[in-house]
């Protein structure tokens, strides 16, 4: 019996240094290529005073900046600038150019949130320079942000909006001052009792949020009456730690607990969800596909990462989860879709954006595969691997598993002689050939930043 099933294969695995938590691809059309990743490291003093009085721990961050190199080197991920902040413990880019330049938004644990600017720098690459700062509370980490950017199709009159959380439980709405830019606080309003790990927008009707807390509590708030909750829910059994609502779908939430469960909802009635889906891993992030309206990302913690597909969940289907990959003492918190896409050409030479194709080689295959004949290792197979990269002076990429053509790729004939080319904006979005994905991940305790393939292969 014929019939198609996803695979994911690890592309690259790169030594963050740190413990890591947070990775985020740029949304905006010609940088896509660009991978923002976050850090967290507690330091402990290891001399302690004589006195035996114990010193608090310092918490310590690194933002990496990382370049998609489009040669299809052995290691496509090439670190372009590295900063080293207050730690890190979540990130968000806005999804439209502000003052004509992306915007990453960055939380983090001196209790703030930093607007950073994305600049062309010299040898054609790029850096990231911070252009505002605001401290939310005094003692207390910045957990979460969100931007009100979403959704696709902003009206230029729709004012730009951070919603963030906090370890003291509160929700903290922020305006973006376009012409700095700048932040401006608007209000902040208790949501939980204890921390509020996650705040997110509802992207199709901005003056409305989500938060998610310690507490076990889902809550929804209209920012124009801030002093009672729109809803609260208790049917997660955990605390709540990631939401997001759908940039394809108005009415559709999803949420995510310690409780290893994802819960997708219609928010016209938050009584029920719609669909429970059992993840085995507590839910750090979620992640909608930019494009591919069915498909959810979910960091699982100890549980790997998961592909859920919402209309066979919301069907009640058995199979919701079209792709685990477990990922053995690891635990998983930051992961995010990139905003890149293969495109088939119709000419029978690779073509590489930027270059001329005839100049190319034919051992350059565009499929960004090596000519090396050993397999990659795919989901099936990392149980007995870790991942880690290595990190040298000149070369802070280690690629710890090149992606190279599988046995089952040469047998069925699927490096294509049409030529793949890399999208970056969305003008070949009709030539897109979807059954091919981008996706990065982040190891906590393993320091590790991965990046994977995810293709639908038949069989």
């Amino acid at each position: 019996q014929q019939g198609s099933r996803p695979r994911g294969d690890l592309l690259q695995a790169v030594d963050t240094e740190h413990t890591v938590d947070s990775v985020e691809w740029c949304p905006l059309a010609g940088c896509r290529h660009l991978l923002a990743c976050g850090t967290y490291q507690l330091w402990k003093p290891e001399d302690w005073p004589a006195d035996g009085e114990c010193q608090p721990p310092i918490r310590l961050g690194r933002l990496y900046l990382y370049s998609w190199n489009e040669d299809r080197s052995p290691c496509p991920l090439v670190e372009v600038q590295r900063r080293d902040t207050s730690a890190i413990l979540d990130m968000k880019w806005c999804h439209v150019p502000v003052a004509g330049h992306p915007l990453l938004g960055v939380a983090d644990a001196s209790g703030s949130i930093e607007l950073l600017r994305l600049l062309p720098s010299e040898q054609d690459t790029w850096t990231l320079q911070p252009c505002s700062r605001l401290a939310l509370e005094k003692q207390c980490l910045a957990l979460s942000l969100d931007w009100s950017t979403g959704k696709a199709g902003r009206a230029s009159d729709q004012p730009l909006k951070i919603i963030s959380s906090d370890s003291k439980g509160q929700l903290h709405l922020l305006k973006i001052l376009e012409a700095g830019p700048g932040l401006q606080a608007v209000v902040t309003w208790r949501a939980h009792q204890f921390e509020a790990w996650v705040a997110a927008f509802n992207y199709w009707q901005t003056e409305v949020v989500y938060s998610g807390g310690d507490d076990g509590l889902l809550k929804g708030w209209d920012t124009r009456m801030p002093d009672t909750a729109a809803f609260s829910s208790r049917r997660h059994s955990m605390g709540v730690c990631s939401i997001q609502s759908s940039p394809h779908r108005e009415n559709i939430l999803a949420t995510g607990s310690y409780d290893e469960h994802v819960l997708l909802w219609d928010t016209r009635s938050l009584r029920q969800p719609l669909a429970d889906v059992p993840v085995q891993g507590g839910v750090w992030r979620l992640k909608w596909h930019p494009f591919q309206r069915d498909l959810l990302l979910a960091a699982c913690m100890h549980g790997g990462f998961k592909i859920i597909n919402y209309q066979m969940a919301a069907e009640g289907e058995q199979e919701a989860i079209s792709l685990s990959c477990p990922l053995p003492n690891s635990l998983v918190y930051g992961i995010d879709w990139s905003w890149l896409y293969f495109c088939h050409l119709p000419q029978t030479q690779p073509s590489f954006p930027g270059s001329d194709p005839e100049a190319r080689t034919a051992d350059q295959d565009p499929t960004l595969k090596v000519a090396d004949p050993s397999p990659a290792p795919s989901s099936e197979c990392l149980a007995d691997s870790d991942g880690v990269g290595g990190t040298t002076p000149q070369n802070r990429s280690k690629l710890e598993a090149p992606l190279q053509p599988s046995a089952e790729d040469k047998k069925d004939g699927r490096l294509p002689t049409t030529g793949i080319k890399i999208c970056d904006c969305d003008q070949d979005l009709e030539a897109a050939d979807f059954d091919i994905n981008l996706l990065a991940t982040c190891s906590f305790y393993n320091r590790v930043l991965h990046l994977w393939k995810k293709e639908t292969i038949d069989y």
